[in-house]
């Protein structure tokens, strides 16, 4: 019996989300970016969605200012960890 390779399939538009960061620090395997920009070429949703994250960050790049103080980046931090841990657990469950 011949076993074949298991081939991956293309990414959904929330994987897309969650890759985003990585995708754009150059962090994903060939295969992932393949499948990345693969879905890119055929979502108008998600390629808008990277253009904007790409202004976001070319426009905080270009944002004259000071490094901020130790404590608003660990409250920003606790902030974002909050809202992952709440993705994470789901939905809020409707009590009877």
């Amino acid at each position: 019996m011949k076993w074949w390779p298991r081939r991956r399939r293309g990414i959904a538009c929330q994987e897309l989300v969650e890759l985003v960061t990585a995708y754009l620090d150059g962090a994903l395997t060939r295969a992932d970016r393949a499948r990345f920009e693969a879905h890119l070429d055929g979502c108008e949703d998600c390629t808008a969605y990277v253009q904007q994250f790409e202004q976001a960050i070319r426009a905080l790049e270009a944002t004259p200012g000071e490094e901020p103080a130790p404590a608003e980046v660990d409250a920003l931090l606790t902030v974002f960890r909050g809202w992952a841990a709440q993705r994470e657990a789901g939905p809020p469950q409707s009590g009877a």
